[in-house]
């Protein structure tokens, strides 16, 4: 028997969203994208348009005033999500927010507590959470295959020097940190299974746009650390591995997963340092953006918690606003959630 689908609605017309997010919702059994919503009306109709969408909307007011639509996501720039996601929950829809989630641990807070008094569900978009690749690396090393995690090491990075672009704003929510660096930091606390008990970091920043182009952060957990560079002008590349006290497990592409090919995960017995241990596993080739939207559907349809709930959400913007405080002041920072 068929699901009955989700409605969804979406805020503004980003270029994740279009691109990527909405043909993905669009493939799932659980999703339907049924509206979509822009300031300027010509962008959502072309929108609407252009990707089958059945309803566009002039404002975003609109649509959350629409009763049909069941769930929102929110892909606006990152100093928008809160404000909306509020509007979205006190207007009775589910939301599914980009991440961050939030610019702070303060802001995530009210949503929090917007949450609970509206009865609806709000998320964070981590879709790497719900990828069978990530799935399968914290399976084995939840079964012991690289004996004792005690160590992950990640890289994310990408060059962009765009003024235009939001990721250039330091009080949009701009700069590496916010953008990829929170991927190294909600996978780092997934596997290891605990939060960081303190963080160091050290950032370089844009000296025209004041934004962080280059960070380093050392994050202290009770099994192990976890350490990881991300920059948005370096050479594009991302790479995490997870060291054990008998093994290693690299993920080869671990953020930016094509839909249109495996993925591949190395795992290393440790019997040498040429790597005449490693076998390689295939994950076959899958939409990660498809995956997510309909965990959330099926959480909002089965009365289930949604992949990224917002007390997660809270607990990694408690890491990264620990590591900007940590850069400040050369010290080691706690996080704190609360």
């Amino acid at each position: 028997m068929n699901p009955e689908k989700v409605k969804w609605g979406v805020l503004g017309v980003a270029g994740i969203a279009v691109r990527k997010v909405i043909p993905a919702m669009q493939k799932g059994e659980w999703s339907a994208v049924t509206a979509i919503a822009s300031r300027d009306p010509r962008k959502a109709k072309e929108a609407a348009h252009k990707l089958g969408i059945s309803k566009a909307y002039g404002s975003y007011e609109e649509l959350l005033a629409d009763p049909e639509i069941e769930a929102i996501y929110n892909p606006l720039p990152n100093h928008l999500h809160v404000p909306w996601s509020l509007k979205a929950a006190e207007a009775g829809k589910h939301v599914l927010c980009e991440k961050p989630l939030s610019l702070t641990v303060a802001e995530a807070r009210a949503l929090l507590a917007a949450r609970d008094r509206c009865g609806v569900k709000i998320g964070e978009a981590f879709m790497v959470k719900t990828h069978p690749q990530w799935l399968r690396v914290r399976e084995l090393v939840r079964h012991g295959v690289i004996g004792e995690l005690r160590a992950i090491v990640g890289v994310f990075s990408y060059f962009n020097r765009d003024p235009k672009n939001v990721r250039s704003v330091p009080e949009w929510g701009g700069g590496g940190m916010m953008d990829i660096g929170c991927y190294p930091i909600t996978t780092s606390r997934w596997v290891f299974g605990e939060e960081p008990l303190r963080v160091a970091a050290v950032m370089e920043k844009d000296p025209e746009f004041g934004t962080d182009r280059l960070s380093s952060v050392v994050m202290e957990f009770a099994a192990g650390q976890a350490v990881f560079t991300c920059s948005t002008q370096m050479v594009p590349y991302q790479r995490m591995q997870f060291m054990g006290t008998k093994g290693r497990i690299e993920i080869e592409i671990p953020f930016n997963a094509s839909s249109d090919r495996p993925t591949r995960i190395f795992i290393d017995d440790g019997r040498d340092v040429f790597g005449t241990g490693i076998r390689t596993e295939n994950i076959p080739a899958c939409d990660q953006y498809t995956i997510q939207g309909d965990a959330f559907s099926r959480a909002i349809r089965e009365g289930r918690e949604v992949p990224v709930p917002l007390e997660d959400a809270i607990a990694n913007m408690a890491v990264i606003e620990a590591a900007f405080r940590a850069a400040e002041s050369g010290k080691w920072e706690k996080p704190e959630a609360v």
